[in-house]
């Protein structure tokens, strides 16, 4: 990608989500000047705040970052934004008048959900080489392929607002932060705990497939054998210890919420999980597909734990004749 191309796409992405700050931004103001004098449209944003950021998700994100991706043709925004978004989300949800939630636990989730996006947000600039938009979701590009001339309409629903669906679900249970203003407790300590497990667990997972993948660029570059199969660290233990880590920081939410009699928020999360299981089994295909590392990584599906790190399982022996 040119690098004028890099500072375009750096440009739009910091300017995007632009409008659905400064609507609320104007919102606040008019309910802090004219709080008892508000239009029938300030007053149904004022009592519903769910409703409203799903209307500011369809609009700036559906809508939006839909017509930008058709415009430059890859639709790589909201790839990133999902490491944003959550952000966004908790500070809306913990500014909005009509929601209200304990001091400390809300600092404790901000902060939290803070350490959450920049650990994402690091790992997707290390992987794209620090380039903005550099690539498409690979899921993105096969769907692009197999829906042909019909991709541009069928991109809004399959990339757009099938991720409103998944975000705004999986953010339920910092909504649920809000609902309640209750003093904290030994469940509180326990979610922030599995949240901070997650993330530091998803950290180094992620940072070992880097440095396994910029090894076999390396080797491959040299004209050498490559590396068939990522086996040490967290991944000696677990085939997708990046997943399970991603998958305890949203389940930690949940705990949170469940602390404030808010346990419906899990829906969110299982779906979620249930997807990553289906995109497990995708993955594990596309690298079943790979001539030089087929046979080991058999091998290695057949030893090693799907999600949850354990210990090695023994090889079948063979019987004696």
């Amino acid at each position: 990608m040119a690098k004028g191309e890099g500072k375009s796409r750096a440009s739009i992405a910091v300017v995007a989500p632009l409008p659905s700050i400064l609507f609320y931004l104007l919102f606040l103001h008019r309910f802090a000047g004219e709080s008892d004098s508000l239009s029938p449209f300030w007053l149904w944003c004022y009592n519903h705040p769910l409703l409203l950021a799903h209307l500011l998700f369809f609009l700036n994100i559906d809508m939006l970052f839909w017509i930008v991706g058709l415009a430059q043709s890859i639709h790589w925004m909201i790839d990133l934004y999902w490491t944003v978004i959550p952000v966004l989300l908790v500070h809306y949800f913990a500014s909005h008048p009509l929601l209200r939630g304990g001091v400390w636990r809300s600092r404790i989730v901000i902060l939290l959900t803070w350490i959450w996006s920049i650990r994402l947000t690091h790992s997707y600039f290390r992987r794209e080489n620090s380039q903005w938009g550099a690539r498409e979701d690979w899921r993105f590009a096969n769907m692009r392929r197999h829906y042909g001339k019909n991709w541009w309409w069928m991109s809004f629903f399959a990339v757009y607002v099938s991720q409103q669906v998944f975000l705004m679900g999986i953010c339920m249970p910092l909504y649920a932060v809000y609902t309640k203003d209750q003093e904290m407790n030994i469940f509180d300590v326990v979610a922030t705990l599995v949240c901070l497990s997650g993330i530091v667990i998803a950290y180094f997972a992620d940072t070992q497939l880097h440095c396994f993948v910029t090894k076999n660029q390396k080797l491959k570059k040299l004209g050498l054998e490559l590396v068939s199969t990522l086996d040490e660290g967290l991944w000696r233990y677990s085939r997708h210890p990046n997943y399970f880590g991603e998958q305890l920081w949203w389940w930690g939410l949940v705990i949170f919420a469940w602390n404030l009699d808010q346990g419906w928020t899990f829906i969110g999360p299982l779906i979620n999980s249930l997807c990553l299981a289906y995109v497990t089994v995708l993955v594990e295909e596309r690298m079943l597909k790979q001539e030089y590392r087929a046979n080991a990584y058999k091998k290695y599906i057949r030893e090693t734990s799907v999600w949850i790190p354990w210990f090695k399982r023994s090889p079948p022996q063979e019987k004696e004749a």
